[in-house]
């Protein structure tokens, strides 16, 4: 089916190599997916090069035509989707973007059931004194369910500071607890964007804890360090890719709606951390796809050793994102937020995202080149899957291949 979800993994993809540039041995995770969705409610409120410099960041202006997200989600429920199509029409504006496509995975992923908790949350928190259309306020919570609230940054900075990380405190179930350090506002701030996710699941087969014992995780070359690994015997799904020599392995949550994928690199006789940057500089859309199809998985009894681990990414995302061409929006005499604001000077201050994932027995809590040669190997009759190394992993959403969440592992 056509899906928002290629534009999403694209846009992962691209903020990915960004955030990795300077964090060679250093952990990284974030949500591309609750990104997209924060980066497309303030395309609601642009215009014009503002406007279309977001499309193409989100990488919806090459998929226009192909970002709904298939009309089996939308016979989901028929009913409710007739009753919106009339009040949605006027929200879906010009552009390439498909702002029905974004609210139809966003209904999708609130309905995961009770094994599942996915809490997404956007908040602007704007100026007080800027006059906000109208039909903004109303697209905004109808499509997203965002709540703009007012606040003083220019007289009561500290207050406004207070409001916002208590905000997402609540909305995070006490997991992010201070998003915004003193200072990290200015005084001068007109707009800031908020965007946090929660997620909390169980796996479909969980681990033991009697079963987790302390091992080595190799840094690198020449670094140990004892971290406590988890460890099952079961049937999963497995893939091997020979040009990168990694092992792709497939842990699903609860009843398969979600699922991590791992993708570790060979353990190089040296030890060294090439295989990870191998297979970073060859993963594209394409490439990540065929290796995660199920074509190239296969189920097999696997020994799956897996270290516990805690991750927060905090990225204050405005530079990264003017690198990726978003530049109008952050620049005053440039920034078309007229859909927004009648204000003329309305400038997007800071994009703050944070994201908290924590891997263990139990399941998982989280906050916020084509043809590769696959093969599949004579297999002994049980596989082992050692994650005793830096690795990727991302957590999909099966039905929809949306990726939720992303991240390398250095050092558990």
């Amino acid at each position: 089916m056509g899906s928002i979800s290629r534009p999403i993994t694209e846009f992962c993809l691209d903020l990915y190599n960004k955030l990795n540039r300077n964090a060679e041995d250093m952990n990284i995770v974030f949500s591309p997916m609750s990104i997209s969705v924060a980066l497309a409610l303030v395309h609601l409120g642009a215009k014009n090069t503002t406007a279309a410099q977001i499309e193409k960041v989100l990488h919806v202006r090459r998929a226009a035509g192909r970002t709904s997200l298939g009309s089996d989600l939308e016979s989901a429920a028929p009913e409710r989707s007739q009753e919106r199509q009339s009040s949605l029409s006027q929200c879906n504006k010009d552009g390439d973007l498909n702002h029905k496509a974004f609210q139809a995975l966003l209904l999708h992923l609130q309905n995961l059931g009770e094994n599942y908790v996915l809490t997404l949350a956007n908040n602007l928190f704007i100026q007080q004194g800027f006059e906000l259309q109208q039909q903004f306020l109303t697209c905004t919570k109808q499509l997203y369910g965002a709540m703009l609230q007012t606040v003083d940054f220019h007289g009561a900075i500290e207050a406004a500071r207070t409001k916002i990380n208590t905000w997402v405190e609540s909305e995070t179930q006490g997991k992010i607890k201070e998003l915004f350090a003193p200072g990290v506002i200015g005084v001068h701030a007109l707009l800031v964007l908020v965007n946090v996710i929660y997620f909390k699941a169980s796996w479909e087969h969980k681990f033991e804890e009697q079963k987790t014992v302390q091992r080595d995780f190799k840094l690198n070359q020449n670094e140990r360090k004892p971290v406590q690994m988890m460890y099952q015997k079961g049937m999963f799904k497995l893939g091997y890719v020979e040009e990168i020599s990694a092992q792709i392995l497939e842990l699903p949550y609860a009843q398969k709606s979600l699922s991590m994928i791992i993708l570790l690199p060979g353990d190089v006789a040296d030890g060294s951390t090439s295989g990870l940057e191998q297979i970073e500089s060859t993963m594209t859309y394409e490439n990540l796809m065929l290796w995660t199809s199920s074509e190239h998985m296969f189920e097999t009894r696997v020994e799956v050793y897996l270290p516990r681990f805690k991750l927060e990414g905090t990225f204050n995302l405005n530079e990264v994102l003017q690198e990726m061409g978003m530049t109008d929006v952050f620049t005053e005499s440039k920034a078309d937020l007229s859909a927004m604001s009648f204000a003329k000077s309305l400038v997007l201050s800071n994009v703050v995202h944070k994201t908290y994932v924590e891997v263990n027995e139990e399941g998982t809590i989280a906050a916020a080149a084509t043809g590769a040669v696959i093969v599949r190997r004579s297999l002994p009759l049980t596989e082992v899957f050692m994650a005793d190394r830096p690795f990727l992993f991302f957590i999909r959403h099966n039905p929809t291949h949306t990726i939720l969440f992303f991240g390398k592992l250095c050092s558990p």
